[in-house]
C-alpha cells in the first residue's frame, strides 16, 4: 500500500519509517520528508519562544503587579523548567536566543498589556534581563 502525503500522513509516516528502516530508501518520498524535518524544527522553535512569551508575561507581573506575586511563582517556575527541557532536547535553539527572546518579549509586552491591563508605556520595550538571569531559579524582578 503506498500512502499519500496529502490524504493519509498517518499512513505516509509509517510507510516512509519502515521505508528507512528496511533500507529502501530509494522509495522515500525525500521532498515531503524534508519539509517535515524542517517543520518538526521550526516546531521546536516555536515552543521555545512561547515558553519566554509567557515567562516574561509573568516576570513583568510579579515585577509590576505585587499583590499577585503569591499567584504568579508557580507560573514562573512551570515556564521556567518547560523552556529549560525545551532547550536541553535542542542544543542549536541555543544559538538563536538573540532573536527567540526578542521576538517572545515582544509578545509578551502585547499578552501583559490586554491580560493584566498593564499600561504598555510603563514597561520596558526591551527585554530587561539577560538569559543567565531570566533562566534561574532563583530570579524575580
Amino acid at each position: 500500500m503506498t500512502a499519500s502525503y496529502e490524504t493519509d500522513f498517518y499512513g505516509w509516516t509509517l510507510e516512509q519509517a519502515d521505508l528507512i528502516r528496511s533500507g529502501h530508501s530509494s522509495k522515500l518520498d525525500f521532498e515531503n520528508l524534508l519539509e517535515e524535518i524542517e517543520s518538526m524544527g521550526r516546531s521546536e522553535k516555536r515552543e521555545l519562544e512561547s515558553s519566554f512569551t509567557s515567562l516574561f508575561a509573568e516576570l513583568l507581573k510579579w515585577k509590576y503587579q505585587p499583590l499577585f506575586r503569591s499567584r504568579i511563582e508557580i507560573f514562573i517556575k512551570a515556564y521556567r523548567r518547560k523552556a529549560k527541557r525545551i532547550l536541553n532536547e535542542n542544543l542549536s535553539l541555543k544559538t538563536k536566543l538573540s532573536d527567540i527572546i526578542s521576538n517572545a518579549y515582544d509578545d509578551s509586552i502585547f499578552l501583559i498589556h490586554k491580560e493584566a491591563e498593564l499600561n504598555i508605556e510603563m514597561l520596558p520595550q526591551e527585554c530587561p534581563w539577560d538569559f543567565d538571569e531570566f533562566i534561574s531559579d532563583t530570579f524575580y524582578p
